[in-house]
């Protein structure tokens, strides 16, 4: 059996990890990256009949050609780089990684919270620029920080990692409000609308995946109703955002701020909007990526071969 995984420095960039464990299942061949074209693509597939892949695209024309291709492993949680008609018609088995990254992301929105509401960043330049030095009190205050107790955190999204966030903020006494398309079982948080998320939050993070209903959701007319005290995450995918949109709110200073894992275009264009703005915090798609994070993901994705070659496929993603 052939086994091809196309974008191997996805995962892994200092050889912090192998892909030695999916040597029991055949030859293994691993690019480090390929390019997004689908002559690329289907070059590096070839007959194998295993993919493993992060970003990769896999279209129906890439599909059509791969004859032998009868599984497909998602390295990550969201698989809409898949033609997933495509795969069903050709009776390809998609499996992902479902929630091998909830407690990281959710790690990451609060590591954004505290960023934007203590202002460590700022005083610990202006202390190492002798701001406190000349202070004449012993504490020196300019930059204003506030308390996360009573604040509202609008949840969009209640997913694993949408409960996670939750979960923390409820800790940190927030009030927690959620918009979700599905009306959770015993859901102790206070559900409301979409316009009602974007206009009560004092912290409104996205968790939801990209499909045609939450492209272009954080938009200029949910945007307009947002508190100019407001603070906005993403951490789920780039199109979610307007990026112009966006842009022009924060130029106008009618929110707060924005922390952005992702954007539309990834790596991140030159000509990004979002680039030069002092108030719009950006990383470069990194809230997925500790260590211990990326190897449960390795081992899910293990998992998910391993079982499906036993005839007893899990994670298995459907349209």
């Amino acid at each position: 059996m052939k086994l091809i995984i196309t974008d191997w420095q996805t995962m892994c960039i200092n050889n912090e990890l192998s892909y030695e464990c999916f040597e029991r299942f055949g030859e293994v061949y691993a690019y480090s990256l390929t390019k997004p074209n689908d002559d690329d693509i289907v070059r590096h597939i070839g007959d194998a009949e295993i993919l493993l892949c992060n970003k990769t695209l896999i279209t129906e024309n890439v599909i059509s050609q791969c004859k032998n291709l009868r599984y497909i492993g998602v390295l990550a949680t969201g698989y809409n780089n898949i033609d997933m008609n495509a795969a069903k018609n050709a009776g390809i088995t998609v499996c992902n990684a479902g929630t091998y990254s909830t407690d990281a992301v959710a790690q990451y929105v609060f590591a954004q919270i505290l960023y934007h509401y203590n202002k460590i960043h700022l005083y610990n330049e202006d202390v190492k620029n002798g701001g406190w030095i000349k202070s004449p009190a012993f504490s020196y205050f300019p930059f204003p920080t506030h308390e996360l107790k009573t604040q509202t955190i609008a949840i969009i999204g209640y997913g694993s990692i949408g409960r996670q966030v939750a979960k923390i903020a409820d800790a940190f006494g927030m009030n927690v409000i959620i918009n979700t398309r599905t009306k959770p079982v015993d859901c102790p948080y206070e559900l409301v609308s979409i316009q009602e998320a974007f206009a009560r939050a004092d912290v409104l993070t996205v968790h939801t995946p990209l499909t045609a209903e939450t492209k272009g959701l954080i938009s200029r007319e949910n945007l307009a109703l947002m508190k100019s005290s407001a603070f906005l995450i993403n951490t789920a995918r780039g199109a979610i955002a307007d990026e112009s949109a966006l842009s022009e709110v924060l130029k106008e200073n009618k929110i707060a701020g924005a922390a952005l894992d992702v954007l539309e275009c990834e790596p991140m264009s030159e000509n990004t909007p979002l680039k030069e703005l002092s108030n719009c915090v950006i990383t470069p798609h990194i809230a997925w990526s500790p260590i211990e994070t990326r190897q449960r993901l390795l081992d899910i994705t293990y998992n998910n071969l391993k079982s499906y070659l036993e005839g007893k496929p899990q994670n298995v993603v459907s349209l």
